[in-house]
């Protein structure tokens, strides 16, 4: 039975740069054209819905924000054993406590994928609720989706320039052009609460 590999996004895309790693499957399924032995996904906040996606795969990519205590905007590999430590050392949210459960039962399971590799970039900003990517993290998208290529090929994975077909992206209205484009400006959307229950001043 042929090899399968499974390409995920994991994050927040409504926290800022929390998006990272569901904006480079999109990069990488808009930009590069894989076949059916390769599954590409935005994993977002999931957690261990994504079991099943494990159990399929053999080799698995991960693209997701990491606080790896390094300047804003640096990108890190890291692989293997290595993979569920830097993903809860200084977890920034819980979908990565999540994700490290994701792995822990897949192991339990004995259907963890044998070989992963996560590819994670060091947030500029997270404290900003219905934000995009700032530019010094999406700047990374291009890289991250280059090393995920190369790390693939070397493993028999290879692809064509064109587009992934894929299911398991999410709404076009939430895609980063549209998402980004679309916010409201602060004085038409109050970013700081609800404005309702905002207590009277005077």
């Amino acid at each position: 039975m042929a090899r399968r590999a499974l390409v995920l996004g994991i994050g927040n895309l409504l926290w800022a740069d929390e998006g990272f790693g569901v904006r480079c499957v999109e990069h990488l399924a808009e930009t590069l054209s894989y076949g059916d032995e390769v599954s590409v996904l935005d994993g977002g906040t999931q957690g261990l819905y994504l079991l099943p996606f494990l159990e399929e795969a053999e080799v698995m990519v991960v693209f997701d924000a990491v606080d790896y205590g390094l300047a804003p905007g640096t990108m890190k590999v890291v692989e293997g054993d290595e993979v569920p430590a830097f993903m809860g050392a200084k977890k920034m949210s819980l979908h990565q406590t999540g994700f490290q459960d994701v792995i822990a039962t897949a192991q339990l399971m004995g259907c963890c994928p044998e070989e992963l590799v996560l590819i994670g970039c060091q947030p500029v900003e997270l404290e900003d609720y219905g934000g995009g990517l700032r530019p010094g993290t999406a700047a990374r998208i291009p890289e991250a989706v280059r090393i995920a290529r190369d790390w693939l090929a070397a493993r028999g994975f290879h692809a064509a320039e064109g587009r992934t077909e894929t299911g398991d992206l999410a709404d076009a209205a939430l895609r980063r052009e549209a998402y980004e484009t679309g916010r409201p400006s602060e004085e038409a959307a109050c970013r700081t609460g609800d404005a309702r229950f905002f207590p009277e001043v005077g």
